[in-house]
């Protein structure tokens, strides 16, 4: 893939937005005219407005799938055979849809279309995807066809005591199909981000799940727990479909107004060592999966599955508070490339402190009432009391990693945002990975699922210790690199997750003295909310004034834009 993109002027439309250009020319949110810095957080609290909107209709879809599953299938062998198989699409969506091409790709994006915007010859958009999708295309057909070629080899190798290993080969060959599909989802996903369009990338897991869910209810009588894979299938081949009508409006329309900043700016190649290492480390971090799944697949039957929809609910407000950075990341790819580095630094840090303050919101809550979340999820059909209890057992130990987990996915954007290629991310999770595997395999015979669910956690803060540690003021003087201040950002952290501490205990109090699952439910939200907001407030937390903030950026009205 040979580009030849270039330092983006200072424009910067954030958001879904269209900004004239004397508004786009002045730094966002970071000084320049007042009316202009709030028009911009405006742009930017109601972009992640609309993401987290259709990211949570997603997440609630996706309760539903696996609500569906586990009323279908129960947690029993068939399950598990499935989620093995899962694994690929698991691993694809990390890899091509998250943490992975949209890494590499929206800094390349966002270059190409600045110089689109200075009247570079041609259409640097147009020769960007010309140079890089076709290659794209046939390389994810052929990895396809090796997955689909490979199935029994592959489910040997990732769940070597699996009972029914036939079924899992099966449902892998039909899963094989979503690397080509979420690799095509994913670079529409970079390209319209790149373009500030956020509505139709964050609508994919909605089409995605509704894929699954028709799919089970319409197959699954007669297919078995196969139908959980056709529906996987379907529902990558709608990720593509809802996003290609606004990605070939913005390919085939006029050539950007966005104003010129005058800026002399360096042409260079998008180096394949970037996307090497962005891929390695999105692999790296999703082979977690890897190692948990090999690990359960010597306990008793249903250990997968307990592990799984475990994840799959602790993990929603780690998600929800990442599209903050999901949003911003274009803007500090921007910043970047002005090599305005103290403009970036500010943005990233105000990042971890608004995300942190969510998912350690959302973690106090998936603590305080884990029971009483999965028996009113979960709990009905195939899916017994027995199945509640240890899901809900084994979901508050998985949950006491979700920050680490949300401090890897927003600092790692950090180290790739100026579109240069960084080995050391890859080196913080293979040390984590590392810590994972030792103490899992120590502990899964002795305290069994919830062994392996601590050894996520411990491990995962190893790579998030990692990531910030490499990422401090003074280690980093590229004026193409973002730092932070570290004791800044640990005082944060402390004070949110004291104000955490305090809400999870209270809420855990309140939902236990309630019989009925909703009533309980409903007493622990509450509870944490109103202890957790205030308490971080009163202790001078920056994650909570950020919050109020957003607040009240998405209640202004836009001026001089429209949401696409």
């Amino acid at each position: 893939m040979t580009v030849v993109p270039s330092k983006s002027p200072r424009s910067e439309t954030d958001g879904a937005a269209t900004v004239p250009p004397a508004r786009a020319a002045t730094k966002a949110g970071d000084g320049g005219d007042p009316a202009s810095a709030s028009a911009s957080g405006s742009f930017l609290a109601r972009a992640a407005l609309v993401t987290a909107s259709l990211s949570i209709a997603g997440s609630l879809l996706g309760l539903v799938r696996d609500q569906s599953l586990a009323r279908l299938f129960g947690a029993g062998s068939d399950t598990d055979a499935f989620l093995v198989a899962w694994t690929v699409p698991e691993f694809a969506a990390t890899l091509l849809i998250e943490d992975g091409l949209a890494i590499a790709l929206i800094p390349a994006f966002s270059m190409a279309l600045a110089r689109r915007a200075r009247g570079a010859p041609g259409d640097p958009v147009r020769a960007l995807v010309g140079a890089t999708l076709p290659r794209l295309f046939l390389a994810l057909t052929a990895v396809a066809a090796l997955v689909a070629g490979t199935a029994p080899y592959l489910v040997q190798a990732l769940a070597p005591g699996l009972p029914d290993p036939r079924l899992a080969a099966d449902c892998t060959r039909i899963t094989a199909t979503c690397v080509l599909a979420f690799g095509l989802a994913g670079y529409c996903s970079a390209a319209l981000r790149a373009h500030r369009c956020f509505l139709a990338p964050a609508a994919i897991y909605v089409t995605y799940n509704t894929g699954i869910i028709a799919a089970m209810f319409l197959l699954g009588e007669g297919w078995g727990v196969r139908s959980a894979a056709v529906g996987v299938a379907a529902g990558g081949g709608l990720m593509v479909a809802v996003q290609l009508p606004s990605l070939w409006r913005r390919l085939t329309s006029p050539r950007s107004l966005l104003a010129d900043s005058g800026a002399d700016a360096e042409e260079r190649p998008m180096q394949l060592a970037l996307v090497a290492t962005v891929l390695l480390f999105a692999l790296c971090r999703q082979s977690q999966v890897l190692v948990e799944r090999f690990l359960a697949s010597g306990l008793p039957a249903g250990a997968i599955s307990h592990l799984n929809y475990a994840q799959k609910v602790a993990q929603i407000p780690m998600t929800l508070s990442l599209m903050v950075c999901t949003v911003t990341f274009p803007v500090v790819a921007r910043a970047l490339a002005d090599g305005d580095t103290a403009r970036a630094r500010s943005r990233v840090e105000r990042d971890l402190a608004l995300a942190s303050w969510l998912v350690l919101l959302g973690m106090s809550a998936v603590i305080a009432c884990a029971p009483q979340m999965i028996e009113l999820l979960f709990q009905r059909g195939e899916f017994t009391a027995s199945d509640s209890a240890a899901t809900a057992d084994v979901m508050r130990v998985y949950a006491l990693g979700l920050l680490s987990q949300a401090l890897v996915g927003a600092l790692v954007r950090s180290y790739f945002s100026a579109g240069r290629a960084s080995w050391y991310p890859l080196g913080a999770m293979t040390a984590g990975i590392a810590v994972t595997s030792w103490i899992g395999a120590a502990t899964v015979h002795s305290w069994g699922v919830a062994g392996i669910a601590a050894a996520n956690a411990i491990g995962i803060t190893v790579t998030a210790a990692g990531l910030l540690a490499g990422l401090r003021t003074g280690r980093q003087s590229s004026p193409h690199s973002v730092s932070v201040r570290v004791r800044q950002v640990l005082a944060e952290l402390s004070r949110l997750v004291c104000a955490a501490a305090v809400a999870t205990a209270a809420g855990a109090c309140a939902a236990s003295r309630l019989p009925s699952p909703a009533a309980g439910l409903a007493a622990g939200l509450l509870t944490v909310t109103f202890v957790f907001v205030p308490l971080t407030w009163a202790l001078g937390a920056q994650g909570s004034a950020s919050a109020l903030r957003s607040l009240r950026a998405v209640t202004r009205r836009l001026p001089h834009g429209r949401f696409r």
